[in-house]
């Protein structure tokens, strides 16, 4: 029951994430791609940037952040890596994005996390 719960949230959390996307011009490509190596939650372009988003929600931002840790980052990037040449072109950029839903605040989309 608790996993199903955690399932369902995640859906509503991905599904604010993309709209939130779509407000800033973004085009969503994918949800939810696995790979063996991980998963992406959305992956989402803009011009010539191919994004993928890796959502997190959480009661506070705080907690948000911190649940995005350096393994979560790690499979995230292996898992763009194996997605990749499904959807950038030559010439792209591509970048590890995330989005921070937490209740009564607007989703906060940090670009390039990856690198910082």
């Amino acid at each position: 029951m608790k996993r199903r719960k955690a399932e369902r949230g995640g859906r509503r959390a991905e599904a604010i994430a993309a709209w939130w996307l779509r407000l800033k011009g973004w085009a969503i490509l994918a949800r939810r791609m696995r790979t063996p190596v991980g998963e992406v939650d959305l992956v989402a372009r803009r011009g010539r940037v191919v994004a993928f988003v890796e959502v997190k929600a959480r009661a506070t931002r705080t907690e948000a952040e911190l649940s995005l840790d350096d393994y979560r980052l790690r499979r995230v990037a292996a898992a763009a890596e194996a997605l990749a040449h499904r959807y950038a072109r030559p010439g792209d950029d591509l970048r590890i994005d995330a989005i921070f839903i937490v209740p009564r605040c607007f989703p906060r989309h940090i670009a390039d996390v990856w690198r910082g």
